[in-house]
C-alpha cells in the first residue's frame, strides 16, 4: 500500500520483526513529547513488547516508511473479550520531527482501510489525557470521546460504518 502523496516516497506496509529497534526508538521519541515532566521511570521492555506485537498472529502493526526510514507506526487488534467487529488501536505514533506533514493522516487512512476490509464496525482507543495534540488529531479523523472516567487516559471511538 502506498500513499497518494506526489513524491511517492511514502509506503505504508506491515512492519517486520527486523524493524523492531527502529519502531521502539520512534515510540520512545513520540511518547516523550506528551508527558509534562518527562517519561516516568520504567523498566518495561518496549522492544520486546513491539516484537510481540509484530509477531502476534491476531494483531497487525503498520508502519509508514519514507526514504527507507520508519516515520510512523500503528498497532491494532481485537482486544481479548471485545466483540469480533471491534478493533482496538493500541499504539499510533508519528516521528515528532514529522508532525503536521500528513503522515498521521495517511497512516490513519490505511488503518481504516484495513479495519473495513476486516469487517470491523467500531474502532476504540485510549489516549493519554495530557496528549491534547493527539486528541485533536483523532477528532479530526472522526473519533469521538467516550465519557470521561477521570483516569490517565481518555477513551475514544470511531464508527467504521461511514465513509
Amino acid at each position: 500500500m502506498t500513499s497518494d502523496r506526489d513524491t511517492d516516497t511514502l509506503m505504508i506496509r506491515t512492519a517486520l520483526p527486523a524493524e523492531v529497534d527502529a519502531i521502539a526508538d520512534l515510540h520512545l521519541r513520540a511518547r516523550s513529547t506528551y508527558y509534562p515532566d518527562g517519561l516516568p521511570p520504567s523498566d518495561f521492555d518496549w522492544r520486546a513488547a513491539w516484537l510481540a506485537s509484530v509477531e502476534r498472529p491476531d494483531g497487525h502493526v503498520l508502519c509508514a516508511v519514507e526514504d527507507g526510514r520508519i516515520v510512523a507506526i500503528a498497532s491494532f487488534r481485537t482486544a481479548e473479550g471485545d466483540p469480533v467487529d471491534t478493533v482496538t488501536l493500541f499504539q499510533f505514533h508519528v516521528d515528532p520531527g514529522r508532525w503536521r506533514s500528513g503522515l498521521g493522516t495517511a497512516l490513519h487512512r490505511a488503518c481504516v482501510e484495513q479495519w473495513r476490509a476486516d469487517a470491523r464496525r467500531t474502532a476504540v482507543l485510549d489516549v493519554h489525557v495530557d496528549n491534547e495534540r493527539a486528541q485533536a488529531f483523532y477528532v479530526r479523523q472522526g473519533w469521538v470521546a467516550d465519557p470521561d472516567d477521570g483516569g490517565h487516559h481518555l477513551g475514544m471511538r470511531l464508527d467504521l460504518g461511514r465513509e
